[in-house]
């Protein structure tokens, strides 16, 4: 095992950003970002939180801190939106105040990567809280459930049970839902609050707001008003 020297780890300037590992289908891209894209809208005005997609997390956990784990997305809390008001080529640990993942997500594609097994280990090593596994197509094959959340218990793994699941640390619950998608009907991921209702987009919230006031205007006209000339 390398001997791992804690007062000389490398920074993120030296490391890697991702495997270079290529993704097998369009939806380890998408849905991860759908994700992200949703909670620039819920949590806009909170700047303590970092939602990394396909992206390095260095850790010293492992044999070496240069051999990076890297879901398809992980969020932590408590750390910077940008760190030092920039980017963040990767997320090493030891430069985030040792704040790690509080959730991870890997989605399971053609080809097994050890999500039930190696990289759970290692997320339960680490002490990432939430482990999410997306597997809409193959798990049947993996004799799994097409969505399965772990929380942390103890040091290792318990699955839970409900869906949407909420996650009171967090301050939020995750599941699936049905959402039309290129005038497809296509299921995703998506965040939901604690009475279980979906955080919908910045246009699905756009195109709900202009069905209610159609809907008004029809009701009005229905009544003998014009909603445009209504009395004072």
């Amino acid at each position: 095992m390398l001997q791992i020297d804690l007062k000389n780890l490398p920074s993120t300037d030296e490391l890697p950003d991702s495997d270079d590992t290529p993704v097998d289908n369009e939806d380890q891209n998408l849905l991860p970002n759908v994700l992200l894209f949703l909670l620039k809208v819920i949590w806009a005005e909170r700047m303590d939180w970092y939602f990394g997609v396909d992206m390095a997390v260095y850790h010293t956990t492992g044999d070496n801190p240069r051999i990076p784990v890297v879901p398809d997305a992980f969020l932590s809390l408590g750390v910077e939106r940008k760190k030092g008001g920039k980017s963040r080529k990767s997320y090493a640990v030891w430069e985030e105040v040792e704040v790690v993942p509080i959730l991870v997500l890997e989605m399971v594609s053609q080809t097994l990567r050890g999500e039930y097994d190696e990289k759970k280990n290692l997320y339960a090593k680490l002490g990432t809280l939430y482990y999410v596994v997306y597997n809409p197509e193959y798990w049947q094959r993996n004799q799994h459930q097409p969505f399965e959340v772990y929380k942390l218990v103890n040091g290792d793994y318990q699955l839970q049970s409900s869906e949407p699941y909420w996650m009171p640390e967090v301050g939020l619950g995750i599941g699936r839902c049905q959402v039309m998608s290129d005038n497809l009907p296509q299921e995703q991921l998506a965040w939901f609050d604690v009475k279980g209702d979906r955080y919908l987009t910045l246009e699905e919230r756009a195109k709900a707001e202009r069905q209610r006031r159609e809907q008004l205007e029809a009701f009005l006209r229905s009544q003998g008003f014009d909603p445009d000339h209504l009395p004072e």
